[in-house]
């Protein structure tokens, strides 16, 4: 063979290798692109911090209207006793007071600095509004005729005259059969550290408030996977530690915070009470900041 047959050879065999270098250099980027690099390696807090609870806060899809306005003139707030959770930080600020007495509110917004205002307003909105979740559910059963002995009504304790009253009583919302379907289908799906109970079972202010927070997205035409979405954010600033822990221990395994099933992250292997306990046994808790008791 001639010399020049073989460096012709040789040329066609040099660039064959590199292209086939290339493309397999290219499908693995493709493969890892959703993925955490060196799962490994614990991705340090203050990185995930900005995604999972933003220090702009969030938008979340649903308009409040007037309903503090409602439950004020309903009894379910009382606005001296609301008021006075603020006396000694000097006050309600203009945001919350708009919140609570204003007429044309847009989308709620929850940030790390309102997160305990919203929870309030939403707990007080689970609990007063009429829904068969609480006429007939868990609430009822694990009752024994008396709905007022859990932390989510005996518990709350800003209403006027007595808070048994004013459950499931008013109709600040009203929902069709096919959003009743959907409240309750998600309900029961939706977990919260504090315990082992679902949404479905609002024993406790997160639940109660998570309840009202449902209702309000179905009545406004919130798809059900924007629902888990929109829930997964609100738990996340109000269990900040929580979800950055679980975001540190899917980071562990190479999967992406934004890229996460809502609806799997709020289900009880999780969100659960014993569900994060297993997630606290694979990787160190994380510390934030902020947070909410199961008490007003």
């Amino acid at each position: 063979m001639k010399t020049k047959q073989i460096v012709y050879l040789i040329l066609a065999a040099v660039v064959f290798l590199s292209l086939a270098l290339f493309t397999r250099f290219f499908d693995i980027k493709v493969k890892v692109e959703n993925r955490v690099e060196n799962p490994n390696k614990e991705t340090p807090v203050v990185d995930l911090k900005e995604v999972v609870i933003p220090a702009t806060g969030v938008v979340l899809p649903v308009k409040w209207g007037n309903l503090g306005k409602q439950m004020v003139e309903a009894g379910v707030i009382d606005r001296d006793k609301f008021e006075s959770l603020y006396s000694p930080r000097g006050g309600m600020d203009a945001a919350s007071e708009k919140l609570l007495y204003g007429e044309n509110n847009g989308n709620l917004k929850i940030t790390a600095e309102n997160s305990r205002t919203i929870l309030n307003l939403l707990w007080a909105l689970g609990l007063g509004n009429k829904n068969k979740i609480l006429e007939e559910g868990p609430m009822v059963k694990y009752g024994q005729g008396n709905v007022n002995r859990f932390a989510s009504t005996g518990g709350w304790t800003l209403a006027e005259g007595k808070t048994a009253d004013h459950y499931s009583a008013h109709s600040f919302i009203t929902l069709s059969k096919e959003q009743q379907a959907l409240v309750e289908r998600v309900s029961k799906n939706i977990y919260r550290p504090c315990c082992n109970n679902p949404t479905y079972f609002p024993d406790c202010n997160h639940g109660m408030a998570m309840l009202g927070f449902l209702e309000l997205m179905a009545s406004q035409g919130v798809s059900e996977q924007g629902m888990y979405k929109a829930a997964l954010k609100v738990n996340s600033y109000w269990f900040p530690s929580t979800y950055l822990t679980i975001a540190k221990y899917l980071a562990k395994k190479g999967i992406k915070w934004e890229n996460a099933d809502p609806k799997e992250v709020l289900g009880s292997s999780y969100s659960s009470a014993s569900g994060y306990r297993k997630v606290k046994a694979e990787v160190e808790p994380a510390r934030a900041g902020g947070g909410g008791s199961c008490g007003v």
